[in-house]
């Protein structure tokens, strides 16, 4: 709800975390509800939004667009195509038929992002954790990785300690 994301956006202005406000299929109105309330600068949209919606919700501002493409095949990364609107992109693994639509701790298959290039900075995530962390650097350079249930010691609890190792473990210290 509004009032506890407040309350973590004041402790990550602490910390100097940027917030992001993080949506799925949400009407327009209510993700512009929170941009206002909550002063959001960044949002990532996992939904089915198109590049009109993002358009629509880039006239608030100084916003930041971050837009989750599902991943299966190389044949998924022609999606890019579809969005001009959005800063970044998200690849992540592709649900299943019974699969929440995020968090499900797997990965695509790294291999499709060999000579994917585009234009626009891009993050990975999926089922990212200590044991593969490394293994992307075999097929790619992504921007950043986006990091959740890998880093957990319990579900929804972040690890700093896991954090930490992951980190020093791709950056070879």
């Amino acid at each position: 709800d509004i009032e506890e994301a407040k309350k973590l956006i004041l402790y990550s202005k602490n910390m100097n975390i940027k917030p992001v406000g993080v949506f799925f299929n949400e009407k327009i109105s209510t993700v512009e509800n929170y941009i206002d309330q909550l002063g959001l600068n960044f949002i990532q949209l996992h939904g089915k939004e198109n590049d009109d919606y993002i358009c629509e919700i880039k006239q608030k501002g100084h916003l930041k667009v971050i837009k989750s493409l599902s991943i299966k095949s190389k044949k998924d990364l022609n999606k890019v195509e579809n969005y001009k609107n959005n800063d970044f992109f998200l690849l992540d693994y592709k649900a299943e038929k019974n699969d929440l639509p995020g968090g499900n701790a797997k990965q695509f298959d790294w291999s499709v992002l060999i000579d994917f290039k585009i234009e626009k900075p891009w993050f990975i995530s999926g089922g990212i954790n200590i044991s593969n962390i490394n293994n992307i650097k075999n097929y790619t350079n992504p921007n950043g990785i986006d990091l959740s249930s890998g880093v957990e010691e319990a579900p929804g609890i972040k690890s700093v300690e896991l954090i930490n190792n992951l980190l020093k473990k791709y950056n070879g210290y």
